[in-house]
């Protein structure tokens, strides 16, 4: 089976496990049609005859269906996709569900994910922004410290503090993600991070429909902190 005709089958299946009460709630979370209300689960049991099969996960992608560009973001490797597939995914994703999770994901596996991440954090589109700011947490959340540029960081956490009350959209809730990732997934950069999320205070985004609050970054990272758990790293960003 080619390509193209193995992603009409695989679009065939997820329509036939669509449910609308699903679909509804990720329309009040940012999706965008066409969205068929696939639970990730469902999508999960679909993927083993195409593991590591990176161009069906980018024809997948390309359908532009939601449900479709998630499954194919849990699908890639993101370690093989290039800078312009990257680049493609986060200019052609659905919604910000996609863009901030699954392309972030796959960004931040990839020998590519400083670079894009610190073009995309300076991007005028607040949607590509937030992306960048998404990849910077799942880099620090799977990388070992002794890879990890601290200085770099430290400054964009310092960043992230002069700036995050002001930026757009969604940009402040992913800047808040960094430093609760910094502050949780970096032993070095930790006690500033719980420190810098003290001076920030609570932040404040709208969350459109949905009953979703923003952490406040002291708490999360004190929680992480009492299970002893600060600077345990995870196999994978991918959910």
């Amino acid at each position: 089976m080619n390509t193209s005709d193995a992603v009409q089958q695989v679009v065939a299946q997820l329509q036939s496990l669509g449910l609308d009460s699903y679909r509804n709630t990720m329309l009040k979370h940012g999706a965008q049609e066409p969205i068929l209300g696939v639970k990730i689960d469902e999508m999960k049991k679909l993927m083993k005859p195409y593991k590591n099969d990176l161009g069906f996960a980018c024809a997948l992608f390309d359908t532009g269906i939601y449900d479709a560009q998630y499954m194919a973001g849990l699908l890639a490797d993101g370690s093989k996709m290039t800078e312009a597939q990257l680049q493609h995914w986060v200019e052609n994703a659905n919604s910000h569900g996609i863009r901030e999770y699954s392309v972030a994901w796959v960004t931040a596996e990839s020998p590519h994910a400083m670079p894009l991440a610190l073009t995309w954090i300076d991007s005028p589109n607040p949607e590509i922004a937030a992306t960048g700011w998404n990849v910077l947490s799942s880099y620090v959340a799977v990388t070992a410290d002794s890879q990890l540029d601290l200085r770099l960081l430290h400054t964009l956490l310092k960043r992230v503090e002069s700036d995050i009350h002001q930026a757009p959209n969604r940009v402040p809730y992913c800047m808040n993600g960094f430093v609760i990732a910094l502050g949780s997934y970096v032993v070095e950069l930790s006690k500033q991070a719980l420190e810098a999320g003290r001076r920030i205070g609570q932040v404040n985004v709208d969350m459109g429909e949905t009953a979703c609050k923003i952490p406040f970054a002291p708490d999360y990272i004190d929680k992480v902190s009492q299970r002893g758990s600060v600077g345990k790293k995870r196999k994978t960003a991918k959910c």
